[in-house]
């Protein structure tokens, strides 16, 4: 181990966990043959949720650290990452090149049938990104009818905006890039992930955007709309699996651990729950 991340190994807390894993008789072998074998997360660079952490080699992030933390209890010891564009997980889930899409998702009607779904996480809501002054006057989710959007291609917020809203987007495969994008002038908004946002605030603090905090997301995309609670997506026939991943997110968020993991990125404890509005 690099003397590094050993360091960084030690000084994280202990967290007491009441129950044990007990799914032996679920009935299909997913979760035993992960605990045999070992397992292959399907993550994207999309950092804080996920990203390869260029001083230690190693996965970081927030759902990196959740679905260690749900490994650990579950007693999955071999864990493998296979990094991938977000659009490429389902496809990469289904073809079985991968186990578990590890990077927050949320519940869509299309995903439902095709794929299952973890108990919840954590939570985070879309942010609409401007050039700061917000020289255009958007005031609502309405106004972004006829401007140059930016949205991650496969992501909630696009899909939203394309099939919901009926705004024509431009499509990214990275954040940063599309952050990067309106900074420079090539786009009038983006909507994102707010800790996207933040993320990008926070590595580029002399960016000329800012995030419109007051305007509240719609119903639309908030119930169903595939914001809400973050979860982590399985093979619907993988059933143990899905029961394991779900009690173990409730143990750790019970034991204070997924609290723990939020605050060391910058977040807090109402993003252990659904808001509307974002500060």
């Amino acid at each position: 181990m690099l003397p590094a991340l050993a360091s960084a190994v030690a000084q994280e807390p202990t967290f007491f966990n009441e129950a044990k894993p007990l799914f032996d008789n679920c009935g299909d072998p997913s979760l035993a043959k992960a605990q045999k074998d070992g397992i292959t997360l399907g993550l994207d660079q999309a950092p804080p949720e996920s990203y390869l952490d260029e001083k230690t080699k190693q996965p970081a992030g927030v759902d990196w650290e959740i679905n260690k933390a749900v490994l650990d209890w579950l007693g999955v010891k071999n864990v493998k990452v296979d990094w991938m564009v977000w659009e490429s997980v389902i496809p990469a889930l289904l073809s079985k090149r991968i186990d578990i899409i590890a990077g927050n998702i949320h519940h869509t009607a299309a995903r439902d049938k095709v794929i299952s779904f973890s108990g919840p996480a954590w939570w985070y809501g879309p942010a609409i990104v401007v050039v700061k002054g917000n020289p255009l006057g958007i005031k609502s989710y309405d106004d972004l009818k006829g401007k140059r959007v930016g949205s991650i291609s496969g992501s909630a917020a696009d899909d939203y905006l394309r099939n919901v809203a009926h705004v024509a987007t431009t499509p990214f495969k990275v954040s940063v890039d599309e952050m990067q994008s309106l900074n420079q002038g090539r786009l009038d908004v983006v909507l994102d992930d707010d800790l996207v946002y933040h993320d990008f605030a926070k590595n580029v603090p002399d960016a000329k955007i800012e995030a419109l905090w007051e305007i509240p997301p719609p119903d639309s995309i908030i119930n169903g709309g595939g914001y809400g609670m973050a979860r982590y997506a399985m093979r619907k026939e993988d059933c143990s699996l899905r029961a394991g991943y779900t009690q173990g997110l409730a143990e750790e968020r019970a034991n204070g651990h997924v609290s723990y993991i939020l605050k060391k990125y910058g977040l807090s404890d109402r993003n252990l729950v659904l808001f509307k509005l974002n500060p």
